[in-house]
Order: structure tokens, then sequence, then C-alpha cells
């Protein structure tokens, strides 16, 4: 699998696109069966499906990001909300300065919550930034793919990360994931206590659940859902 886009100045020079597309992931833990590049992983795999249906701009990864409530988990690494928000707004200027002044922002991972504001400030002066996917592009992920778990229950390492993988990248996979599931039930104080509150082995989901077939599907849905940000950008009111 390789995570980086592979164009050529002359075949950005060539397609002249509108807009690109920017995916960002984690460092983080998750579980023993999976890498801690997951999230950048499965960021990467779904920009590179947008990429093959949608004249965009394909960027390289973001690849550590705002990963706090894993910090007790050892490998996991993080920078700051403020950080991410200046990289991004830094990306944004260079792109303007050729030319593309439209971003979708692929988000790996659940905890950079800073992302919202990022597009909220983003777009008071027009449509210029959307992020992806938001969560009913996920519901319809799951629909579609026949998934069992829902969003809540399946909150990391679990049925629907793992058959993404699964699916674009088993090489990634180790053995143990159809030992590993925890449900870890409500989570109320996440973001005081971090992670370990709610699960010793880092994991919180159904991972046994996961099947290439279900990644596969997911993956369709989220190819297809996309178009439905490219309007909203597109959109002159």
């Amino acid at each position: 699998m390789n995570l980086l886009p592979t164009t050529t100045s002359t075949d950005v020079q060539e397609q002249q696109p509108q807009l690109a597309v920017l995916p960002i992931g984690s460092f983080e833990q998750h579980g023993k069966y999976l890498p801690l590049i997951t999230d950048t992983a499965i960021a990467c795999v779904i920009a590179q499906e947008i990429a093959t249906a949608y004249p965009v701009h394909l960027l390289p990864p973001i690849t550590v990001s705002c990963s706090h409530e894993h910090a007790a988990f050892p490998g996991t690494v993080s920078i700051s909300a403020r950080t991410l928000y200046a990289v991004i707004d830094d990306i944004r200027a260079s792109l303007a300065r050729s030319g593309i002044h439209k971003l979708v922002i692929v988000n790996g991972h659940g905890g950079n919550y800073v992302l919202s504001n990022v597009v909220q400030e983003a777009n008071v002066d027009g449509p210029a930034v959307s992020l992806f996917p938001l969560g009913p592009d996920w519901d319809r992920a799951r629909d579609y793919g026949g998934l069992v778990s829902d969003r809540h229950a399946d909150m990391h390492a679990g049925e629907i990360e793992t058959s993404i993988l699964l699916h674009a990248a088993p090489e990634l996979i180790r053995d143990g994931y159809k030992g590993a599931d925890h449900n870890s039930g409500p989570r109320p104080f996440l973001l005081v206590q971090g992670m370990t509150a709610y699960t010793q082995t880092g994991v919180v989901g159904c991972p046994s659940l996961a099947t290439a077939v279900k990644g596969k599907a997911v993956l369709e849905s989220l190819r297809s859902s996309f178009s439905g940000h490219l309007d909203a950008l597109a959109r002159v009111d």
C-alpha cells in the first residue's frame, strides 16, 4: 500500500484541479493488531478512492494530530489543536497561491475536534472547505456495508476500521483481532480521563465482525457520498 500520491507537477498542470483533498490521520494506539498509523492509512485510502472518481488534487497526509486521549498507551504521539489548525491554514494559503481555493479535509481520527472549527471559520465568506466523512456519511457507509455495530459501540480499532484495512491494506493487520472485542458502554468522561478509563487493551468495538467485503462496500459508499460535498462547495447563494 502506498500512502503517498505519486502525481507529478506535469500531471497537475494538465489536470488543473480546482479542489484539493487533504487526508489527516494520527499516530496513536489501535490495540495489538492494528498499527499506530491506522487512522492515517484509512484517511489515505478514503482520499485515494475519491481521487480515482473525481478531478481533485490529492495531497500527502498529515500523520500526527490530536490523540491526547490515547496518551497513556505506548507509541502515541500528538500535536496541539492550535498546531494542527496552523498547518491546515498554511496549506490552504499555499494552495490558494497556486489557484486552488477549495479544500476537502478527509479526517481519519475522531479526536480531531478542532477540524470542525477550521471548516466553520473557513466558510464565513462562502463555501471553501468541507470535512469528510461526516456522521451521516459514515452511517450510510455502515448500512451499505452491512456492518453490525453502530458508531458509538464501534469507536476504535473495531469493525469498520479493521474491515477497511482488511480490504485495502491487509498487510498492516496482525493476528489477534478476532478475539479482541470490547464493549466499553457509555464514555461520559473520555476527554477527562482518557481511553484507559474505558478500555485496557485500547480497543472499543468488535473487530471480530470485520471482513474485507464490508470494507470494500464502506469505501464504495463513501466514494458516492463525496459528491454531496462537491455540490456544497460549488454552491453560490
